[in-house]
């Protein structure tokens, strides 16, 4: 149970502790979230803060291996919810829970009243399981010890460190959605573009990254260099992702493609002329290469996270039951 999101590293331990025990008992692995964010509930007015849009995440867990996604509707009603109610109503009889799985820091019920504390003594008289695992602590670029959080990667990408993020979350951060049609200026310089708009999900630093995009029914993974902002020269004010795919022939509209953030190539400035701007974009197009050649951005460093390789490289349990 979670809300996972961006399904970082802490989290798949989470979901990947659920998974062994499924396995052993011979049940399905299931997750229990809630849609939408409790924070985008509570606070409608925050700046965009989502690292995963629903769809995605949900990509990313049936990636993993989870056989089933239960997405509660956060509104009135089940922020009002009492975590015994929480419990014995949806738990244990809409969904017949035989075990359940939580981080150290999982809150639910109304005013966050339930916890693990609350979840081990009803477990005991509802018949079902408890392990919580604990904090997931990692030690890069002299951070040792600090805990994997959604925040710290929310940080890290406003930062634009698109690579740390990756190693933060264990796949590369991606923004999805549909190509939509914008002013088509981008062919008339010989840099067509797919343009995606940034809805509520977290706006990381302005500027040109190295991408590599997959678009659907498409076998194919295409770098690329992509503008993230409001495109200054043409005093734009709406913040869009256009993405311009090496060696890529065809028309995009209306498909669905993912973006994945590679590495930062450059800022975003704005131009004195179209000459000045269709330089700059070639230099970044080199850039962006360079970046997308070097083996430590190479796509498989970074495989989407599945449970066989979770349980590979942890052959001992991390969670511990309640």
């Amino acid at each position: 149970m979670g809300n996972f999101d961006g399904f970082h590293r802490g989290h798949q331990v989470v979901v990947g502790e659920a998974g062994r025990l499924a396995r052993d008992m011979g049940v399905p692995l299931a997750v229990v979230t809630t849609e939408p964010h409790p924070r985008s509930f509570f606070r409608p007015n925050d700046p965009p803060f989502r690292l995963t849009p629903f769809r995605e995440r949900a990509w990313l867990l049936e990636q993993f291996g989870v056989d089933l996604l239960v997405s509660l509707p956060f509104d009135a009603t089940l922020s009002h919810f009492p975590p015994q109610q929480f419990v014995t109503e949806i738990l244990c009889e809409k969904l017949g829970v035989l075990h359940l799985l939580a981080g150290y820091d999982y809150r639910f019920g109304a005013k966050r009243a339930g916890g693990s504390d609350l979840l081990a003594w009803m477990g005991k008289m509802e018949g079902f399981g408890l392990s919580v695992v604990e904090p997931v602590t990692f030690g890069i670029e002299g951070a040792a010890g600090q805990i994997y959080s959604s925040s710290l990667v929310r940080d890290t990408l406003r930062e634009g460190r698109a690579r740390r993020a990756a190693s933060l979350l264990g796949h590369w951060w991606t923004l999805s959605g549909h190509v939509l049609e914008g002013d088509k200026r981008g062919r008339t310089i010989g840099f067509p573009t797919a343009n995606l708009a940034l809805e509520d999900v977290l706006h990381p630093k302005f500027g040109v990254y190295a991408v590599r995009v997959t678009v659907e029914g498409d076998d194919a993974i295409y770098g690329g260099v992509a503008n993230l902002g409001c495109r200054p020269t043409f005093d734009k004010s709406d913040i869009t992702l256009e993405s311009f795919l090496f060696d890529f022939e065809g028309d995009l509209y209306g498909r669905h493609i993912r973006v994945e953030f590679v590495g930062f190539v450059r800022a975003e400035q704005k131009f004195s002329g179209i000459e000045a701007l269709k330089a700059q974009i070639a230099q970044d197009c080199q850039t962006a290469r360079t970046l997308l050649a070097d083996p430590e951005n190479a796509r498989d460093h970074l495989p989407p996270p599945r449970l066989d390789r979770y349980l590979a490289d942890h052959p001992v349990a991390l969670a511990k039951p309640r």
